[in-house]
């Protein structure tokens, strides 16, 4: 199957009818990645952490719900402004010792920082009715690019 021209661009109500646009009703997984750029230091910690340094972080964020009447379950845009709003605000090119909540800035930590902010983004009313059965599943934060700390939501509800 080779490159080919489409013939006729399908549209909806002569094609395909809005019925037709939802496919299933599983729950289904969608995921954004993001990064941003901060500093910190650790405390209580013998090693060269416990010195002023900065890192790229890369955060993945797994969420999951039911698609809507048009088959989507969350627009990844709505995921971006989230993030943009709520989340990123905190951590980009930040000292992240003053800008989070008192803390030690270990990955493990900020981690679940990340998740409950994610989660309680959801949890609004607007979104609540705008997302069927969305939640965070899991939150992956890597400090460096072989190093991550996980957040997951079986863990985070025990």
């Amino acid at each position: 199957m080779g490159f080919r021209i489409v013939d006729k661009l399908q549209k909806i109500n002569e094609d395909i009818h809005p019925h037709q646009l939802k496919y299933h009703t599983k729950r289904v997984l969608v995921s954004k990645e993001f990064t941003f750029d901060a500093s910190h230091h650790l405390h209580c910690y013998e090693g060269k952490c416990k010195n002023l340094h900065g890192h790229t972080y890369r955060v993945i964020f797994g969420l999951s719900g039911f698609v809507d009447e048009r088959g989507l379950m969350i627009d990844f845009s709505d995921i971006k402004e989230i993030w943009k709003n709520d989340i990123e605000i905190f951590l980009d090119h930040q000292y992240l010792n003053e800008t989070l909540p008192f803390m030690n800035t270990t990955a493990e930590n900020m981690v679940v920082w990340i998740y409950e902010k994610m989660k309680d983004a959801l949890a609004t009313e607007e979104r609540k009715h705008q997302y069927d059965g969305a939640r965070v599943e899991f939150v992956r934060l890597f400090e460096t690019p072989t190093s991550y700390a996980e957040a997951r939501r079986e863990w985070m509800e025990e």
